[in-house]
């Protein structure tokens, strides 16, 4: 079966709280969402990354939404 989908769409503003890496952000229609996993040293790292000294301060990986 064979479908043909013709779309307007307008979008005037988008929030996106989180992504992740195995998140799906689709507009529109898609016949076929296949997963597809990777692991990628883009960097050429060769040993774990240091530990963090916070000491007396607070982390906060996002910034606070509301």
């Amino acid at each position: 079966m064979i479908f043909n989908i013709q779309q307007n769409i307008h979008i005037h503003m988008i929030k996106i709280n989180s992504i992740g890496n195995s998140s799906v952000f689709q507009i529109g229609s898609s016949g076929v969402i296949k997963a597809l996993s990777t692991f990628s040293n883009t960097g050429g790292y060769t040993e774990p990354a240091p530990q963090l000294d916070n000491e007396g301060e607070s982390f906060v990986p996002f910034p606070p939404t509301g």
